[in-house]
């Protein structure tokens, strides 16, 4: 049985997996959870009643959790590029990368989500104070960021692994709510670096149809 990847392609932690799906071209089937098709919506809750995607199906296994899925696909699906390290030289390179998986959803996606929701609640004072959040956290990032990148050409150094799965949407919605700044000129390229990469280009471009659902209006660039 194929695997079975239940999400949506607007989805930022859908995109993640599906940037690691696609870096090392595992087969998958795609079931886009829309009003169009309960079905899958139906299916994926028999597997995970959480409510919560995307969700990995696996023969009798189910996954959750962005970042399990993928560490989950390095042991049972293998493929040429290894998203976590595995380098006896450096054998803390592993927990290098999961924390900054964790950096970019916590200290990136997060804030990013912060705003967005406060947009979809229609409130105008919850929007306005998501976006005060967010810029505020989402600067503190970027300066970390910054410093982080004046060296490095993936978020682990020379090889693309799991961080750059969680830093391509997240860098790429959190950039549409509060500009990353000229004077982040590392992370402004790290950017452009992950929207040429052929796995999260493809993610982006199977999303753009949806674009008319960011709350807070999706800019004309990207």
């Amino acid at each position: 049985m194929s695997l079975i990847l239940y999400g949506h392609p607007f989805s930022s932690y859908t995109q993640k997996v599906l940037v690691a799906l696609y870096e090392n071209g595992t087969p998958f089937a795609f079931r886009g959870l829309a009003p169009e098709t309960p079905q899958h919506f139906a299916e994926m809750l028999r597997h995970w009643p959480m409510r919560k995607f995307p969700v990995l199906v696996d023969g009798d296994r189910s996954l959750a959790e962005s970042s399990i899925i993928i560490e989950y696909l390095q042991f049972a699906h293998p493929g040429p590029v290894r998203l976590l390290p595995d380098d006896p030289a450096n054998p803390l390179g592993t927990l290098d990368v999961r924390f900054l998986d964790r950096f970019f959803d916590l200290h990136v996606m997060t804030p990013m989500q912060r705003a967005v929701d406060g947009a979809l609640s229609g409130d105008a004072a919850k929007r306005a104070d998501g976006l005060a959040y967010a810029a505020e956290k989402l600067e503190l990032a970027y300066a970390w960021l910054e410093a982080h990148f004046a060296d490095k050409t993936w978020a682990h150094g020379a090889a693309f692994t799991l961080a750059d799965c969680a830093a391509a949407p997240a860098l790429f919605y959190a950039d549409w709510v509060h500009r990353i700044g000229e004077n982040h000129a590392a992370l402004r390229a790290y950017r452009e670096r992950l929207l040429a990469r052929p796995s999260f280009a493809r993610a982006v471009e199977e999303a753009r149809p949806y674009r008319s659902l960011f709350p807070l209006g999706a800019p004309a660039r990207d």
